[in-house]
C-alpha cells in the first residue's frame, strides 16, 4: 500500500480506535546477552522497519546517533526512488543508514531500542499500516563483528519468547545504499504535525524516551 493513497481513510478508523495496531505496541526487549565490541571511531549499521519516516526519527532521537538517513536498499540504482518501489517488485527496502559513536552506544543497544520501539519482527513484509515487500524487517551489518551481534541477538529473542509469533526478521547483506530524496529526510524533525508522524511515529519517539531513558536525547539529530 501507498501512504499517499490510503492514508485519510486510515487515520479516520484510526481516530475511532482506542487501541493501537499491534505493530505499534512497545515491547521491552532483553539486553544483548552477546554485547557488540567495535573498534574507536564512527560506525554505520543499515535497519529496514516498515516506514523509514518513523525508523530515522527514532534513531535521531538516541545519544551517540551522529547522523539517521532515510533511503532504499536491496535493489538497483534505477529502482531507487519512491514512486519505483512500492510495485513490490524493486528489491528495495525502505531504510535508514544509521552512523553511531560506539563509545557511546553499542550496536547491541541499538538492536534493542529498535525492536522494543520501532518494529515488530513478527510482521512479513508489513509493518502497521503499511503493506509490501518494501515494508520488510530486516538488518543489514556493515561488518562481521554487527553481524554475529545481530545473529546472536535473533536467537537470544527467538529463545525468549517475548512474542507469539515467528519472528521473520532477516539478516540481508549489504548492497549499496541509496539515500531517499531530499523531502523524505528529516521528515519527522520538518513535518511534525504530519497525520502519519502523529498517529504512528510520534508515539514511538515517546516509547524510546519513556523505556530507555538513558539513551533518549530531546534534540532530534538531523542528518
Amino acid at each position: 500500500m501507498r501512504r499517499a493513497a490510503f492514508l485519510l481513510p486510515l487515520l479516520a478508523l484510526a481516530a475511532a480506535c482506542q487501541q493501537p495496531a499491534s505493530a505499534e505496541t512497545v515491547v521491552l526487549t532483553p539486553a544483548a546477552q552477546r554485547q557488540a565490541s567495535e573498534p574507536a571511531g564512527l560506525k554505520t549499521a543499515i535497519f529496514a522497519g516498515g516506514c523509514f519516516w518513523g525508523v530515522e526519527g527514532v534513531f535521531s532521537h538516541v545519544i551517540g546517533v551522529t547522523s539517521a538517513v532515510s533511503g532504499y536498499h536491496g535493489g538497483p540504482a534505477n529502482k531507487a526512488h519512491y514512486e519505483l518501489i512500492h510495485g513490490g517488485d524493486s528489491g528495495h527496502a525502505e531504510s535508514v543508514r544509521v552512523t553511531y559513536d560506539p563509545a557511546r552506544v553499542r550496536y547491541d543497544q541499538l538492536l534493542r531500542i529498535f525492536f522494543s520501539v520501532v518494529t515488530d519482527p513478527t510482521q512479513l513484509n508489513r509493518q502497521g499500516p503499511d503493506v509490501g515487500k518494501e515494508y520488510r524487517n530486516a538488518l543489514v551489518p556493515m561488518n562481521p563483528e554487527q553481524r554475529a551481534v545481530a545473529e546472536a541477538y535473533l536467537a537470544q529473542l527467538r529463545a525468549s519468547n517475548v512474542w507469539h509469533a515467528p519472528i521473520v526478521t532477516r539478516i540481508e547483506a549489504y548492497q549499496r545504499f541509496y539515500p531517499a530524496e531530499t523531502d523524505h529526510q528529516d521528515f519527522m524533525l520538518n513535518n511534525p504535525d504530519h497525520p502519519y508522524i502523529r498517529r504512528w511515529d510520534a508515539p514511538k519517539v515517546a516509547a524510546l524516551q519513556r523505556v530507555f531513558p538513558g539513551e533518549y536525547k530531546r534534540a532530534f539529530t538531523a542528518r
